[in-house]
């Protein structure tokens, strides 16, 4: 065994970064590691996955299963991109035409024009919109006058919406856009592990809106001419383009359908004045690996399996994190037998409509390059912490479901030309309340050199998981890879 060696479990984004930078920072400190990388399934790439539907026009349709896109105020995955040579290809949404409907009263409102995430910025739109009451414009009104909560303890997302905006704020506008984002309840998630600008913005500004309003002139002094860049950014050809760059240029050991079942410390060794175990990892294929130091970006179920035996702490804490699953039905069709404007982003559902689905995504509105000249595609949610009961429902059922709703919120009768279901059973780390505290915990009580890394821990976007394998890239090389 290489005294230098990383074993990294898990091949999706998280897993995959993690190689790709701890490769990085071997060339960087000019020293001697190896890496072995992975993954149970046949596939690189975790949620990430493109499928390209060719035979109905000049270009092909190109439908997500998982995430459609990354934020681009989070810097870590445009900066990846860069290092792999694929910034070429990014593509921004298409933000002349952004607008986002929220569902009321099984109508789709537009969320009124100045709405930077939940505080309104312009007056006229806001009080002029269908969507809220007067007296729940009024209630949001006073967020300029509520004092700041001072302390840093954590609360939900829908105690500090309710506290600062009202539970009519909550209702149409929090809880579809900002839970949605989580696939996560409001009553349990937290506003510290979520939003924590939320909070800052509340302690610097004293309210929401002053803070959005700040916000709002800074940004046009940044770009006068408003060109500032989109919120979101994915890839011309799909976002597999960034995990497939990512396995073309990784040159250590990648493993595909094979397993980590078992681990346990096979020996010691002096590391410095301490001394530090030597890990073995017996695999699905009967074969064993040692190791100084692993990496775990897999779901916090598989990590507490693992660490079972020789963390039984940090694994009881790893069991603590909930899971929900998700899915989608992405639908093709005819634009001229579609009669809605898609003049938009998409519908964002509140839970109080009490609809089979949870948003419809207008995807070759969002984006370019996603149907063909003279054709549409549509994206449904269903699943998650809101419709947990859908997943049950089986494929030959949930696609006439998916058309019932779509015809009575948009009018749409056609036929689909094809359509694509796709589910992620346990996929979606649960956020509640205290997550922080339980990963602070969990990462105290993690024996030396193993570390967990990934979406059930700092963040769920793309550039989150993106940083924390850097992060722990960097510093399981520093911390335990001894040149």
């Amino acid at each position: 065994m290489n005294p230098n060696h990383v074993t990294i479990v898990g091949g999706g984004i998280t897993g995959l970064s993690a190689a790709w930078y701890v490769q990085q920072e071997a060339a960087r400190r000019r020293v001697d590691i190896t890496y072995t990388l992975l993954e149970q399934s046949d596939r690189w790439g975790g949620k990430i996955l493109t499928e390209t539907v060719a035979g109905y026009g000049a270009r092909p349709f190109i439908i997500e299963a998982g995430p459609d896109s990354f934020l681009s105020q989070k810097p870590w995955a445009a900066q990846l991109a860069r290092e792999l040579g694929i910034a070429d290809q990014f593509l921004p949404t298409n933000d002349g035409r952004r607008q986002t409907f929220i569902l009321h009263n099984s109508r789709p409102t537009p969320l009124p024009d100045g709405v930077m995430l939940i505080a309104p910025t312009k007056i006229k739109p806001f009080l002029q919109s269908r969507l809220i009451s007067p007296w729940g414009k009024l209630r949001m009104g006073l967020d300029w006058f509520i004092p700041p909560k001072t302390d840093d303890d954590d609360e939900t997302l829908a105690q500090f919406i309710q506290r600062r905006l009202g539970q009519e704020a909550l209702d149409k506008i929090a809880e579809p856009l900002l839970s949605g984002i989580y696939n996560a309840d409001a009553e349990l998630q937290s506003i510290m592990a979520t939003f924590p600008r939320f909070r800052a913005m509340e302690k610097e500004h004293g309210s929401l809106i002053k803070a959005m309003l700040a916000a709002k002139k800074s940004r046009a002094q940044a770009s006068p001419n408003g060109d500032a860049p989109g919120m979101f950014t994915s890839f011309k050809p799909g976002m597999e383009e960034l995990t497939q760059a990512l396995r073309e240029q990784l040159t250590g050991d990648c493993r595909l359908g094979i397993k980590a079942e078992r681990l346990e410390i096979r020996d010691w060794r002096l590391t410095g004045d301490l001394q530090s175990p030597i890990y073995q990892l017996h695999l699905s294929d009967g074969s064993t690996l040692l190791t100084n130091t692993i990496i775990l970006a897999v779901p916090s179920f598989i990590s507490a399996s693992l660490l079972a035996d020789i963390a039984p702490q940090a694994a009881e804490t790893l069991r603590q994190i909930r899971y929900v699953s998700t899915g989608t039905v992405s639908l093709a069709y005819k634009r001229d037998e579609i009669d809605h404007p898609l003049n938009g982003f998409g519908i964002v559902i509140p839970r109080s409509e009490r609809r089979r689905i949870n948003a419809v995504t207008w995807s070759s509105t969002k984006f370019e390059h996603r149907a063909p000249e003279g054709f549409a595609l549509l994206r449904v949610f269903f699943g998650g912490s809101r419709t947990p009961e859908m997943m049950d429902v089986a494929d030959d059922a949930l696609l006439p479901i998916a058309q019932a709703e779509l015809q009575q919120m948009m009018g749409i009768t056609a036929v689909p030309l094809f359509h694509r279901i796709y589910r992620w059973q346990n996929s979606n780390p649960q956020y509640d309340v205290g997550h922080l505290e339980r990963v602070a915990a969990i990462e105290a009580s993690l024996p030396p050199g193993i570390f967990v890394t990934g979406s059930p821990y700092r963040g769920v976007g793309i550039p989150d998981c993106v940083k924390q394998a850097k992060d722990t890239a960097v510093q399981a090389v520093s911390n335990w890879v001894i040149a």
